[in-house]
């Protein structure tokens, strides 16, 4: 099969027979073997009976429904493991991501790209979801070194199976597949300029709440991805530090005592200084940290997947 085009979605019950239908017009046009795979995310108006209305007609849906809402993330990671093509396509069920960009898309995936993520250089949203996106979107450029893609949440991407079958996506995930393919070996990330169209039927359904959650998932996918499987090297070395600025402090500190005695000069308690108790919460600090990198090392040489590595081929 050729393409795998996987839709998560969540109460879209107007816009799901003319997507399907122009998904399947520049299917037919192209020649390409396909599947549309539909995720109903527990929707709560008619969208699964339309889907199964669309079954009857298409037998190249593939149709998975949620018992309740589980989020975007959740419903393409299903997507995924279900997906058969040789490349595998995303894209919103709003009808805001065109399929006509299916097969630019799919012949630069054919051409040596792992990942295709799409670019609405021109968006038809509200301020206040593009400036926060804006926001987003640098502060994950600098963190991921993936300097070359200016919209990380576009939900109109393409990939190699490879790169699907090899990631897993949960929480907010979905908004930094790019950053998950790169942590797993897959380089070769390209960008493509879209086109976007205005909402045609309801509203949208995320609420402000997600940029905090977004803002969570970008510092666990950054530590996860440079420490997962050393922790130690990231809580130790913090902690080390913390630990030698207290103890040369309280070096320090005593030091001066002894001076002063010394000298047979006036001199205050160690501890009526303000530096000894600084001293004394960098060791503690820095003993608490030490040990946390030490128990996540056993939990991490503990794990079922402490070896698991993508191997790209075996000959």
């Amino acid at each position: 099969m050729d393409i795998s085009v996987v839709i998560p979605l969540y109460n879209e019950e107007e816009s799901l027979p003319e997507l399907t239908e122009w998904i399947r017009r520049v299917m037919l046009e192209n020649q390409f073997r396909y599947e549309i795979i539909l995720v109903d995310d527990g929707s709560s108006d008619t969208s699964w009976k339309v889907i199964q209305g669309l079954k009857t007609q298409h037998p190249e849906i593939v149709a998975i429904k949620f018992r309740r809402n589980y989020g975007k993330s959740a419903a393409l990671n299903v997507g995924f493991n279900a997906a058969e093509g040789d490349v595998v396509i995303t894209m919103d069920a709003d009808l805001q991501d065109s399929p006509d960009e299916i097969p630019e898309l799919y012949s630069r995936i054919k051409n040596g790209a792992d990942l295709v993520s799409g670019w609405k250089a021109k968006r038809y949203d509200p301020l206040t979801k593009t400036i926060p996106t804006k926001l987003f979107n640098a502060a994950t450029r600098s963190m991921s070194g993936i300097h070359n893609l200016h919209d990380f949440n576009c939900g109109l991407k393409a990939y190699r199976k490879e790169v699907v079958k090899s990631i897993e996506v949960y929480g907010e995930m979905h908004r930094y597949i790019p950053v998950l393919a790169k942590w797993a070996g897959f380089t070769k990330i390209q960008e493509q300029v879209v086109q976007h169209y205005p909402r045609k039927y309801g509203s949208t359904k995320f609420g402000a709440g997600r940029f905090v959650k977004g803002f969570l998932d970008l510092l666990s996918i950054f530590f996860v991805g440079k420490f997962g499987k050393r922790p130690m090297h990231f809580f130790g070395a913090i902690g080390v530090i913390s630990f030698l600025i207290g103890f040369f402090i309280t070096i320090y500190l005593i030091f001066d005592k002894l001076m002063s005695i010394a000298n047979g000069t006036a001199y205050r308690n160690v501890t009526d200084q303000p530096l000894f108790y600084l001293s004394l919460v960098a060791i503690l600090i820095g003993t608490q940290l030490f040990l946390t990198g030490f128990i996540a090392e056993l939990v991490s040489r503990n794990s079922t997947d402490r070896n698991k590595y993508h191997i790209e081929e075996v000959i």
